[in-house]
């Protein structure tokens, strides 16, 4: 079997100030071009392992690679630089630059990560038109494409999120509760876009949601509590 794209080992993780650990995890491995569907009851500590798996927290002990790197074994800039090149993150806030355009919040992975430039003009032509696809599949019409993001509805924001975590096809898409201000239109024909991308990438995916009725769509579901053997699950979340 081919090397998982994502390869979490023994990690046990605690929040600071904390004696016990919120997350006790000994195996999870994600395949490429694979889908899974994480869920589990709000502060069980879904988000905390999203930062873990994408090398924003680092675990006390064991071990969370990505493409045969571990990510504890990184200076802080090359880990800046691993998870740019490699990691689409769909946050639960968004977390679009304000200053920016709706076209221009979804390139700015592409300014930071030659690979995903470079993928992103294979695909299309040109960053821009791959930025112009991503928008348009998520639904955006072209003439608020040079809106600031401050301007846009809630679920408008979110579907930028989306277009630019896709942008590049990256290795792992990385999605906390991507669909949760969309209606049912607009949420299947994300998901339809979301899952096909990932596929014909590569990309795996590791998605999060309390939707259960979405959950058949991915390759597997998983819930937190069946591979969290941490006392203190239920008060992960800071």
């Amino acid at each position: 079997m081919a090397a998982p794209v994502l390869d979490v080992a023994g990690l046990r993780f605690a929040w600071p100030g904390s004696s016990q650990d919120c997350l006790r995890i000994e195996a999870l491995r994600v395949q490429a071009s694979e889908s899974v569907f994480l869920y589990g009851p709000s502060g069980c500590g879904k988000s905390t392992l999203l930062s873990l798996m994408a090398g924003v927290l680092q675990p006390r002990e064991g071990h969370v690679t990505l493409l045969g790197q571990d990510w504890a074994g990184m200076r802080a800039g090359r880990r800046d630089q691993h998870r740019v090149d490699h990691v689409g993150y769909i946050f639960q806030q968004f977390n679009l630059l304000p200053y920016l355009s709706m076209i221009d919040n979804t390139m700015a992975p592409c300014r930071f990560s030659p690979p995903r430039a470079q993928a992103a003009t294979l695909r299309s032509g040109s960053v821009r038109a791959a930025a112009q696809f991503w928008l348009t599949g998520m639904g955006l019409s072209a003439r608020d494409w040079n809106r600031s993001v401050r301007d846009l509805s809630v679920g408008q924001q979110q579907r930028v999120a989306a277009a630019r975590a896709l942008i590049g096809d990256p290795a792992l898409v990385i999605a906390d509760e991507p669909t949760s201000a969309l209606d049912e239109d607009r949420r299947n024909s994300f998901l339809d876009l979301l899952l096909s991308s990932c596929r014909a990438s590569g990309s795996a995916l590791v998605f999060v949601s309390h939707d259960q009725r979405i959950a058949q769509r991915f390759d597997r579901q998983l819930q937190l509590a069946q591979i969290n053997h941490a006392d203190t699950a239920m008060e992960s979340e800071p």
